[in-house]
């Protein structure tokens, strides 16, 4: 045989034993390898003399499931070319489940999952971190390097995590305008009338929800903010929203009962845009609103 640089085909002596047809046909019809590990394989000489081989259907994964399941499994192969052992059919699914996990992912869900991967990485750096600024002297060169490189890799790491998530808010679908308002029959009228007119409108009832969904989500072009809000001064965060270099730019108008005088000197302060007077008449978002989506 040709002697070649070692591959996954190669023993300990850095042969290399090339596929014949023969071996092939072998591993095609037995499911069983030729070559293993640089080796020909026991079953593919005793193949090759004539003797019958016994074979099942190769599993490189334990199975914790009934017989009446692994048969359904078996049959699904037999049927299906494409997928040639269990294994290969649960790999796929695996995948495809990751794959319908990220794309069923929310925006709500978002903090969630943030905090449940980065909780545990937090604390393997922490300690790497106190191990390496209060006791580096007491550690061997041994232990020392591999802290170092665990408290390297959990950033790393970190760093994946937050880029995956930004990802994902980028993804996450979007509507036009948040409309920030304590009443039910006003959210249902004012969502119903945008929907009529082709946009899209989500309502929140509470300031401190309004902040969440602004943090979790991709921005909206427009906002309608009540003032007298059951948790927070609708002025207040009115400021807050102007004073977030994400969100400064999104117009911000008030939607409220209380007089314009008195909502007009307020509008220096907070930076709104301006401001709708309830009772309102919905023309007047197609003045105020429309033109800026």
């Amino acid at each position: 045989m040709e002697k070649k640089e070692p591959n996954e085909n190669n023993n300990d002596n850095g042969f290399n034993y090339e596929k014949t047809d023969e071996m092939l046909k072998y591993e095609k019809e037995t499911g069983k390898y030729a070559i293993w590990r640089g080796q020909i394989t026991e079953g593919y000489k005793k193949w090759l003399k004539g003797a019958k081989i016994y074979f099942r259907d190769k599993e490189r994964i334990s199975l914790y499931v009934s017989e009446e399941t692994k048969n359904e499994w078996l049959d699904y192969l037999n049927k299906n070319s494409k997928y040639t052992t269990i294994s290969k059919l649960i790999r796929v699914s695996v995948d495809q489940f990751i794959k319908s996990k990220e794309s069923s992912t929310s925006a709500a869900d978002l903090p969630k999952l943030s905090h449940a991967l980065k909780e545990p990485l937090t604390t393997i750096k922490g300690f790497s971190q106190l191990l390496l600024e209060s006791h580096k002297d007491e550690l061997s060169e041994t232990v020392l390097i591999t802290i170092e490189n665990i408290f390297e890799q959990s950033k790393l790491l970190e760093q994946t995590i937050s880029s995956i998530i930004e990802e994902i808010k980028k993804e996450t679908s979007q509507y036009e305008i948040l409309l920030i308002e304590d009443d039910h029959p006003t959210i249902r009228l004012i969502t119903s009338y945008f929907e009529v007119k082709g946009h899209t409108c989500k309502g929140i009832m509470t300031g401190k929800k309004a902040w969440e969904e602004l943090e979790n989500s991709i921005p909206p072009k427009f906002i309608l903010l009540d003032i007298l809000l059951p948790d927070i001064s609708g002025y207040d965060l009115c400021k807050k929203i102007k004073s977030d270099e994400r969100f400064s730019k999104i117009p911000v108008y008030f939607l409220t009962a209380i007089p314009g005088s008195e909502v007009d000197k307020k509008l220096a302060e907070t930076k709104a845009d301006g401001y709708i007077l309830k009772p309102f008449d919905l023309s007047e978002f197609d003045e105020k609103i429309f033109d800026k989506l």
